[in-house]
């Protein structure tokens, strides 16, 4: 009697997880396509042309740099009209239209990316305020739709719950796969 007690009791777990593992499974199925695709769209956006790549070496020592608010002002001043908006060259800059400056002080830059629709990034020289590039960043769209954030703050929760039915999906296709395997071996054990 007790040896048929553990078969008995993991039955019914079994069962459960056997249906959170598939309707887990196909209700979050397209969202966990998308995120994995975009994942590895990413994880390859230099190679794909999505990033640019701005070779360059350093001019000078990084203790030279200039301030960032001048660095802001060069890149604002090589930024396309249409993504500077109502922003003249007089004026101070206007960090509302910047999104991020992202200083890589080992190669020398920083690039400065705008809060517009094409996600305009200028390249500039962090000691001489040359600006070394200027171009759109595509990975921007993809880095959105991964995180859900393409569609709003409710999709980044969707994401998140996404994330969560992976694993729960993962740890019940491990329990349906292991608890047979576990059951078997304690068969074989009372048979001898």
């Amino acid at each position: 009697m007790s040896t048929q007690r553990p078969t008995a009791s993991r039955r019914p777990l079994s069962r459960v997880a056997f249906y959170l593992h598939l309707w887990l499974g196909v209700v979050s199925t397209v969202s966990l396509v998308a995120i994995a695709f975009t994942g590895i769209l990413l994880n390859h956006k230099r190679g794909l042309g999505l990033m640019p790549d701005v070779p360059y070496a350093p001019t000078a020592p990084f203790e030279s740099a200039i301030h960032l608010e001048r660095l802001a002002y060069a890149a604002l001043l090589a930024a396309p009209v249409e993504a500077r908006l109502h922003w003249q060259p007089n004026d101070a800059v206007d960090v509302g239209l910047i999104d991020r400056m992202d200083v890589r002080p080992r190669n020398g830059y920083v690039k400065v990316r705008l809060r517009d629709k094409a996600s305009t990034e200028m390249t500039v020289d962090i000691t001489s305020g040359k600006v070394l590039h200027i171009g759109r960043r595509g990975d921007v769209f993809l880095e959105k739709l991964h995180s859900g954030e393409a569609f709003g703050g409710a999709f980044v929760i969707l994401s998140d719950i996404a994330g969560v039915a992976l694993i729960l999906t993962l740890v019940t296709g491990y329990w349906l796969w292991l608890v047979p395997k576990l059951g078997r071996g304690t068969r074989t054990r009372e048979g001898a």
